[in-house]
């Protein structure tokens, strides 16, 4: 197999490379599309398999070769089938029971709530002067969307970003494995008050009736792990966006300046944070169903491999002088949200609520700056972004 390749140890320590990862993963572009490596600290160490590099990610996105369900499957103490655990045809299946409800209709019609929320949210912020951006913005706005859209009751913020953060950029495996269970218990009395509940309106209601056309339906155990999709990743990735996207135009003043100018920019300048630092590092992992040879590297059987996100968005070969932020850049071809047949469901929300906010902010902080470096980066290489992101006004 070769020598297996520290992450760590080649950005000068993990805290360095949760920092700037960037620069690791370009040595080893440079070297080859594919890496076995070992992830840094602080959480569970894993030797795996590393795909970098845009097209060699593309390629690894669509190729059958590389699955999503493990090859000694799933337990009963998972948290329960969803999409990222699926391959076809199941997959398939699973995906047009949600698509039946999770309609671009129903995404478009959430944007006067999604502006609402956020001026809300604004105006608790703004008398202030100065604050943490994830706390009072990025986090709160996706999180409220989801709750709302899912039909979730009030629940304990605090407590569910700690369960959310210790599954998607865990420290230790005991904190996983206790989030684990504790948002499982959560989503099976969610579900149970709503199979008693009246029949309501919002999409969690919705996907415990929807039935296909020969009388399909989620099972219990398929709808827990729905659930827990939605709820999770469909607040996860904005809050990095949002936070990415941010601290990207903060450094990057002269770019600040221009979008401030030129608001029609802002479509392609949030698709540019996407492709430039986005929210999601690498794709969940997939494992070789059989030896899978790729440039004259071979994957063993059953091994883990984790497809490159990121460093898909700063090949040169790709995109030109891709270490450089530029809202008019043409960034489309980023994979900020996957490929093929698992491409985020909840791209098109993650893209609204990021628009909205991110415009809202800067029309309301015309003098909006860092107050501090960030420097308490999300450990793991699923997620990046910051746990916190002081800014003042």
């Amino acid at each position: 197999m070769g020598e297996i390749i520290d992450l760590g140890e080649c950005a000068g320590g993990s805290a360095e490379f949760f920092a700037d990862p960037y620069p690791v993963y370009e040595r080893l572009r440079r070297l080859g599309p594919v890496h076995h490596v070992r992830t840094p600290g602080p959480g569970p160490a894993e030797e795996l398999w590393l795909i970098v590099g845009h097209e060699a990610a593309r390629a690894a996105f669509t190729d059958p070769r590389l699955v999503k369900t493990p090859p000694w499957g799933l337990e009963a103490s998972d948290i329960g089938r969803h999409l990222l655990f699926a391959d076809p045809p199941e997959h398939g299946r699973l995906r047009s029971l949600v698509t039946r409800e999770f309609t671009p209709r129903r995404v478009a019609a959430l944007a006067p709530r999604i502006q609402k929320i956020t001026d809300e949210l604004l105006d608790d912020m703004v008398p202030r002067g100065s604050a943490d951006l994830i706390a009072a913005l990025a986090f709160p706005l996706p999180f409220v969307v989801i709750c709302e859209l899912l039909g979730v009751p009030d629940i304990d913020r605090d407590r569910f970003r700690r369960m959310s953060t210790q599954i998607v950029a865990p420290t230790s495996g005991e904190e996983e494995s206790a989030a684990f269970v504790e948002i499982t218990g959560f989503l099976d009395e969610l579900i149970e008050d709503k199979r008693c509940a009246a029949p309501a309106d919002d999409l969690l209601s919705a996907l415990i009736r929807t039935t296909a056309e020969d009388g399909d339906r989620l099972s219990p155990y398929e709808l827990r792990g729905m659930a827990f999709l939605l709820l999770v990743a469909g607040h996860e990735t904005t809050v990095n966006l949002i936070g990415n996207g941010v601290r990207a135009l903060l450094d990057h003043p002269g770019q600040l300046a221009d979008l401030r100018a030129d608001m029609s920019l802002l479509d392609g300048a949030v698709e540019e944070m996407l492709r430039y630092d986005g929210p999601v590092e690498t794709a969940t992992h997939r494992f070789a169903a059989e030896p899978v040879e790729i440039d004259g590297t071979v994957i063993p059987a059953g091994a883990p491999v984790l497809v490159g996100i990121g460093t898909a968005g700063r090949d040169p070969e790709r995109f030109e002088t891709p270490d450089t932020f530029d809202i008019r850049r043409d960034a489309r071809g980023h994979m900020a949200f996957g490929h093929g047949i698992h491409y985020c469901l909840g791209a098109p929300l993650a893209r609204l609520e990021g628009r909205i906010a991110i415009r809202s902010l800067l029309e309301r902080c015309p003098g909006l700056a860092l107050d501090a470096p960030p420097d308490s980066w999300l450990p793991g290489m699923l997620m990046r972004g910051v746990r916190t992101l002081p800014v003042r006004w």
